[in-house]
């Protein structure tokens, strides 16, 4: 049986890397794109579709499992308010990922279209672009929430 340190451990280290990748992520891609290079856009956008497989997808797998699990070994349950809306905006920053990643596959692909044709990136890249990145503002503002309920562990008006 994993000790509940153990399990913490895990928790909050998928909680780092899930961060970090995706603010990383953001960032080296937000900065690509303003460069203009689409031989540079192309390979970021490459870089960090394989970030969120590597890295995102299975953090994405751990943080619930190990959260659950050590609130059952506690006996908290999961009607706890700290936790409820953790859960909740979990599955809200979930549902702002879902889309970002099928547009980071779509960016992808039109990237290396346009350095394979030797032709600038078409309107639809940047309409995605903006999309991908008003999908993540959210996404962003529920982990820095659900960390400071998971740090608290009571919520912040209790």
């Amino acid at each position: 049986m994993m000790s509940y340190l153990t399990l913490k451990t895990i928790h909050i280290l998928s909680m780092v890397l899930l961060f970090g990748t995706g603010l990383g992520s953001a960032f080296y891609k937000w900065m690509a794109d303003r460069s203009g290079n689409v031989a540079h856009i192309a390979v970021t956008n490459r870089h960090v579709v394989l970030a969120d497989w590597l890295f995102t997808t299975p953090t994405i797998v751990i943080q619930p499992l190990t959260g659950l699990w050590m609130a059952h070994m506690i006996g908290l349950p999961l009607s706890t308010p700290w936790i409820a809306i953790s859960l909740g905006l979990y599955l809200l920053a979930g549902a702002c990922w879902l889309p970002v990643v099928w547009l980071q596959i779509r960016m992808q692909r039109l990237a290396e279209a346009a350095v394979s044709g030797g032709t600038p990136l078409p309107a639809s890249y940047w309409r995605m672009a903006r999309a991908w990145f008003w999908l993540g503002v959210p996404a962003f503002i529920a982990m820095v929430a659900v960390v400071v309920l998971m740090v608290m562990k009571q919520t912040p008006w209790a």
